[in-house]
């Protein structure tokens, strides 16, 4: 599986501020969503061929305004366990988002940070047990 870029995170102290700023800047749509008690998260439409992504209040007062990308990996835990092993320091160990997929976030040996993003596994669409009704044919009246 190819490990794409999927999602963006703003970390900020001002999310007023933020959003004030990215709707003027670029032609984003912005929609707040309630986490949880005392939670808003605003989730970030880039539109067409863009990375989505989201701004939320920092979790750590100190620490710094800053984005953080998500890369899609198939198993969160075993991708963890690698970078683990290949000396990256796990910030976030895998967590569950609400359903959606489950996250992890580490800083590699370097000091980047970043973030592993593996979405939920879907049932498959279920096929209806019910077959459509025919199509009546109509018959020209007898004359």
């Amino acid at each position: 599986m190819p490990n794409p870029f999927v999602h963006v995170e703003l970390a900020t102290g001002d999310i007023p501020a933020a959003k004030k700023f990215y709707r003027s800047l670029f032609d984003w749509k912005l929609k707040d969503t309630r986490m949880g008690p005392g939670m808003t998260y605003t989730m970030l439409d880039a539109g067409k061929g863009g990375v989505g992504g989201g701004m939320m209040k920092k979790a750590v007062p100190d620490a710094p305004t800053q984005w953080l990308s998500y890369v899609a990996v198939e198993d969160v835990a075993k991708t963890v366990a690698k970078a683990r092993k290949l000396g990256a320091t796990v910030i976030v160990e895998s967590q569950e988002v609400m359903g959606m997929g489950t996250l992890a976030i580490f800083v590699d040996p370097g000091g980047a940070m970043l973030g592993l993003w593996q979405p939920a596994k879907r049932a498959p669409a279920r096929k209806s047990a019910v077959k459509p009704a025919k199509k009546a044919v109509r018959k020209p009246a007898r004359k």
